[in-house]
């Protein structure tokens, strides 16, 4: 696939270079600025402004998680009004039938929601940043593909992709859309109302029963079919790390925005951006295993603020 590349962005005259960061140990932050109607807080446009100068003219990595999604319509794990969740566990699956039929049960409904999610203004933003030359690559923690269908090309999809599926055994990939025919033709009476069903971030639905329900195995070689996405307790391929951490060291600064950094996958760029001297800016609500590294912690939701903060770019 080609495309036609745009003008670049204008980063805006004399706009200072972005500061460096120094090491700093956890729980002591940087400056934050938190959007909201308090006596301390401030305007969106003015947090924008705030971030823009710290980034400067910086390549630019980003670093995504559920936070970025929910305004999509997408749930997040661990946001302020997130209920609380206990995700299957790889060794869970792979040990267990019964957890399967169980995961593939809800997955057979909660796929079909995340597949009518759209992106949001900061997937977009984010998408137009890039187009601009201002971002050299993008690292998303989300399964959902909105940043590809925003038009993102240099995504590294650290936790995999919830359109597709991958047998354990030959490891061959399928398209998850191929699966749900099978699935359907061998559930024909498995249904049940999305908009009374809780659906998470890896498109898994909240509901009860599973009883009956018939999983299929791999149509090649007869193996267990998994979605192809990292599970908890399972680790990121290490060709993917590597991949990430090459944009996270290409960049001359590391921009988080809806990740909360509790799990490992996420948290290990910010702490090597922090080791180069990287800046770091956090755009989360709610706080982050991160914030004591960033030069500059956004208190605001990611929508408006990315897309305010593009506007600065192409201004």
């Amino acid at each position: 696939m080609s495309r036609q590349e745009p003008a670049p962005l204008t980063r805006g005259a004399g706009t200072p270079p972005p500061e460096r960061s120094a090491s700093r140990e956890s729980g002591h932050p940087g400056a934050v600025v938190t959007v909201g109607s308090g006596p301390e807080a401030a305007g969106i446009a003015a947090a924008a402004v705030r971030v823009r100068a710290v980034l400067g003219d910086a390549r630019i990595t980003v670093l995504t998680g559920a936070g970025l999604s929910t305004d999509s319509g997408i749930p997040d794990y661990r946001g302020p009004d997130s209920p609380p969740r206990k995700p299957m566990t790889y060794q869970q699956f792979v040990s267990s039938a019964a957890f399967r039929r169980h995961y593939w049960a809800r997955n057979h409904l909660g796929w079909r929601h995340m597949g009518g999610a759209r992106p949001n203004d900061g997937h977009r933003a984010l998408a137009r940043l890039e187009s601009g030359g201002v971002l050299n690559g993008l690292i998303t923690q989300n399964v959902d593909i909105l940043h590809e269908a925003a038009g993102s090309w240099h995504v590294i999809d650290l936790h995999g992709r919830y359109d597709r599926v991958i047998c354990l055994t030959c490891r061959g990939v399928t398209s998850r859309a191929a699966l749900d025919e099978r699935l359907t033709a061998l559930n024909p009476e498995f249904t049940a109302d999305l908009a009374d069903v809780e659906v998470a971030p890896d498109a898994d639905a909240a509901i009860a029963s599973t009883e009956g329900f018939r999983v299929a195995d791999c149509d090649s070689c007869g193996g267990i079919l998994k979605p192809d996405i990292v599970y908890f307790g399972e680790n990121v391929p290490k060709e993917r790390v590597e991949r990430a951490y090459a944009l996270v060291d290409r960049a001359e600064a590391l921009l988080v925005a809806g990740s909360s950094l509790t799990v490992w996958s996420g948290l290990r760029f910010v702490r090597r951006a922090d080791r180069r001297g990287t800046p770091v800016v956090i755009i989360n609500q709610g706080p982050t295993r991160g914030d004591g590294l960033a030069t500059l912690k956004a208190e605001a939701g990611c929508s408006p603020l990315l897309r305010a903060l593009s506007e600065l770019y192409a201004g």
